[in-house]
């Protein structure tokens, strides 16, 4: 049941409390970024390393499902992984931008209603982010890095003007197909109601009667969200890259398996896979214990896995 309330965490919400930004005294910068877009603002922070004064590779960071924010945080659980793996990034020479999603932290939206986000949404932020990077002479390359539910909304909107692209902790399947799995194995006294909920949603239409239980995985109001992000599927979308793919897992991941990692690396026509023993989804290092590992959803000294940096940074540099 600790892997479900894992899963209810991560699809609970779409809005989440601002996070505080820190003054770097490290060898990075931050900025404070904005994109305005209609009644949409959207602010994220870019990490410039400290370094000689010449053109660099900027990636764009995109967090996971539900009310995670730029850090990888959410009102549940703080952990600090996607700053963690800017400020790693600007250590080895590379920039990053990472932003709240439309609805999350800083970029809440007032009066915003759920039943009106779409997934599509989500994959127009990131290609608008995409083109701020591009447009940016301060970056001759864009690369952009994908977590969880991030890795699909990355996938998507990869196809232009990006230089590369990674794969975090990213499903190789359609989420219905991946919640029904994890319910399935979690909760099995639920499979049987999560899948007649899940057909429906797949096939367009909505659902009334929902047990309690599923209530914060499917309530009516999230429901129109479902429907448009069930229909893409990663292993499809990953194939239509015609750019170097990195796709890492960790096999300790409690949501996503290496089986998934897989499927991707044998849909991709440029991609290369790299398993982490004994990372998690967020991208810690744990101990084999499932305490350890949920412990370490909520504790933001832990520090990333330290295998972690090393094939992200060959990548990036060896693009062309």
């Amino acid at each position: 049941m600790n892997k479900l309330l894992l899963l209810l965490i991560f699809f609970s919400s779409c809005k989440a409390p601002a996070e505080a930004q820190k003054k770097s005294d490290s060898s990075y910068r931050e900025l404070p970024m904005e994109y305005h877009t209609g009644n949409v603002t959207l602010f994220g922070t870019l990490t410039l390393p400290e370094t000689a004064a010449r053109k660099l590779t900027v990636c764009l960071l995109i967090s996971g499902s539900g009310p995670t924010d730029r850090n990888g945080n959410n009102p549940a659980m703080k952990n600090e992984s996607l700053k963690m793996l800017a400020h790693a990034l600007a250590d080895s020479g590379i920039a990053s931008l990472r932003y709240d999603k439309r609805g999350v932290g800083e970029s809440a939206i007032p009066n915003m209603k759920e039943n009106d986000l779409r997934f599509e949404d989500y994959v127009q932020d990131a290609k608008w982010w995409i083109s701020v990077l591009k447009n940016d002479k301060r970056f001759n390359r864009v690369v952009v890095a994908g977590h969880s539910e991030g890795s699909l909304i990355g996938m998507i909107a990869s196809q232009k003007d990006v230089n590369g692209f990674i794969s975090l902790s990213g499903a190789g399947k359609p989420a219905g197909q991946l919640i029904s799995e994890q319910i399935s194995i979690q909760a099995p006294m639920l499979a049987e109601e999560t899948d007649r909920i899940i057909d429906s949603l797949e096939a367009g239409n909505t659902v009334s009667q929902i047990n309690p239980m599923l209530s914060s995985l499917f309530r009516p109001s999230v429901q129109p969200y479902l429907i448009s992000w069930f229909k893409y599927d990663p292993a499809v979308e990953i194939s239509n890259l015609k750019i170097p793919v990195l796709i890492i897992q960790g096999d300790a991941d409690l949501q996503i398996k290496t089986e998934d990692a897989q499927a991707l690396f044998a849909a991709s026509k440029f991609g290369k896979e790299y398993v982490i023993h004994g990372m998690n989804h967020i991208l810690k290092k744990v101990g084999s214990s499932n305490a350890d590992n949920m412990a370490s959803y909520n504790d933001p000294s832990r520090p990333l896995h330290p295998e972690l940096m090393a094939p992200i940074v060959n990548f990036i540099k060896s693009l062309p």
